[in-house]
């Protein structure tokens, strides 16, 4: 009998489309993380400047995370599940009610920004500070530093992972580069990717704003969800990692909220899925790297030192 589970172990791995499928705990076949970024009205005040207070309707919907907060932790609390708030550290010191209701609920705070920066517009110094000063507003607040940050819209620089193994963050969560873990390396450090990709942000599917000139078409939440759920079981059947990337003024919503419980409903069903935190994946994939129990992909960063020779020969 031992053998021939032995066997339908090897078989299963060897038809996976990934090659290097991490083992997960207690025999997952995959890794779920439902993160949510709560931006609130940083950016609109980061883009808008004087603008911003004028715009009152683009203000009551993205404050509108003080309704779908506390309504995405009475979904968690139900579910008994623990997990991670991406937060710019503005929106902490602004609406601090919010954060208090996260740490009281044992979820884990990863940084994202200060004010939703963009980092890969800045130089090395000045995406230094503004990290320092997010790290040290979640400290103060949530009485632990943060292990893990996503750059707003993505947009991490080619400073940024050495800046955050310099800061001692063990992972990352901005890049799109597999559908597994993977390490960052660099002359600090290394850091933990934990991948997801656009088609598990909210963003293209919900989102439609005249104000912040961001019109796509809304989908209905089984249409989203619908795509959602074809990622997820895709994971599940090869051994990948999924990590939603949403906003609580977006899927907070209350239908879409409605629809999110149904989906944790039915992962649930499948058994053999591990809801995690952010925190608990990185260390878990640090953990099986250790032991020799899995070797990831390792990517020497940066990728490039600066623009590449044929566009310069290029422009002569």
């Amino acid at each position: 009998m031992a053998r021939k589970a032995a066997r339908k172990s090897r078989a299963a791995k060897s038809s996976s489309l990934i090659a290097n499928p991490v083992p997960w705990p207690n025999g997952a076949r995959c890794a779920v993380a439902i993160t949510f970024d709560i931006d609130t009205d940083s950016f609109l005040h980061l883009e808008q400047g004087e603008q911003a207070p004028k715009m009152l309707s683009a203000l009551s919907w993205l404050r509108y995370d003080e309704v779908a907060v506390p309504r995405i932790l009475e979904v968690y609390r139900r579910y008994g599940l623990k997990q991670t708030f991406f937060y710019p550290a503005w929106c902490m010191e602004h609406y601090p009610q919010l954060v208090e209701m996260i740490v009281k609920d044992g979820h884990e705070v990863a940084a994202h920004g200060y004010l939703h920066e963009e980092p890969n517009k800045q130089t090395r110094d000045r995406e230094q500070y503004w990290l320092r000063r997010q790290i040290d507003v979640i400290a103060r607040m949530t009485g632990q530093r943060p292990r893990g940050w996503r750059a707003p819209l993505y947009k991490a620089s080619e400073h940024s992972p050495e800046l955050l193994a310099e800061e001692g963050l063990i992972y990352d969560a901005s890049l799109m580069g597999d559908d597994v873990p993977y390490v960052l390396r660099t002359r600090k450090g290394d850091v933990m990717e934990l991948p997801s990709h656009i088609a598990l942000d909210d963003w293209p599917h919900f989102v439609h704003s005249f104000d912040i000139d961001y019109q796509m078409p809304v989908k209905s939440p089984d249409e989203a969800f619908a795509c959602y759920w074809a990622e997820f079981e895709a994971a599940y059947e090869h051994g990948g990692l999924w990590i939603g990337v949403w906003h609580p003024f977006v899927t907070g919503r209350l239908s879409r909220c409605v629809r999110m419980a149904r989906m944790i409903e039915d992962m649930l069903k499948k058994k053999r899925v591990w809801f995690a935190t952010m925190e608990e994946i990185a260390q878990h994939a640090a953990a099986c790297m250790a032991k020799g129990k899995w070797q990831p992909r390792i990517d020497q960063m940066p990728y490039y030192d600066g623009a590449i020779p044929e566009l310069r020969d290029a422009a002569e």
